[in-house]
């Protein structure tokens, strides 16, 4: 268990810093639409905020954010408690590094909405970029930064001729939505999950109901 428990923490570690440390770089080097080629035009760093779900989209304002903040982190707090029993249960070790990468994904957003208000100030659209713990202070309250989001796949785009009813003369593009690190290690996790693991998953959530079921029964 002991082992199992530290790969998953240290795994955790990992896989938020590495989602930090792209995110502080990108707040700390680029203004707000900045965008920058890494292969050709179908992989391009591209910086926005968002005000806390995932792939650039936001939801309900002030509250909306304090919510989506408070939801992810009990989110969080809850797949963090699964990942322990899970080191308790010898589950198969690819549930629980699956597990983990949604975990750490959690918590890579989590971490922007709780202090990014209040270690940076303000990005500006084409203007000077965030400084980290600056002297006038954050440019957000706790619970209210934004998350920052940087990688676009712009892998092709239909342009609909001019003829065709309705569609004609507009544009589809395959993928449009901006996301980071963290949201990427929710969706490989998930996926991974659904299609590798479902069958382990369904037997831990059973043992765990039914030990919840024995540790409720009054003893005899």
């Amino acid at each position: 268990m002991k082992k199992r428990l530290t790969f998953s923490v240290l795994l955790a570690i990992f896989l938020i810093v590495l989602d930090q440390i792209l995110k502080i770089w990108i707040k700390t080097h680029m203004y707000l639409g900045e965008e920058h080629a890494i292969f050709g035009q179908w992989f391009l760093l591209h910086f926005i905020e968002n005000e806390g779900m995932a792939f650039g989209m936001s939801f309900g304002g002030i509250n909306g954010k304090i919510f989506l903040t408070l939801f992810r982190l009990i989110a969080a707090v809850f797949i963090g408690y699964a990942i322990f029993k899970m080191t308790k249960n010898e589950v198969p070790k690819r549930l629980l590094v699956f597990t983990v990468f949604v975990f750490a994904g959690a918590i890579g957003n989590v971490i922007d909405c709780f202090c990014y208000g209040q270690i940076f100030s303000k990005s500006e659209y084409f203007g000077a970029v965030a400084q980290l713990f600056p002297e006038s202070g954050g440019y957000a309250p706790i619970l209210q930064g934004k998350v920052v989001d940087m990688i676009q796949f712009d892998l092709f785009t239909i342009n609909f001729p001019d003829f065709l009813p309705l569609i004609g003369g507009s544009a589809f593009n395959f993928f449009p939505a901006v996301f980071n690190l963290a949201d990427t290690w929710i969706t490989i996790g998930l996926f991974a999950i659904i299609l590798f693991c479902y069958k382990p998953l369904s037997q831990f959530i059973v043992s765990w109901e039914h030990k919840k079921a024995n540790n409720t029964q009054p003893k005899s």
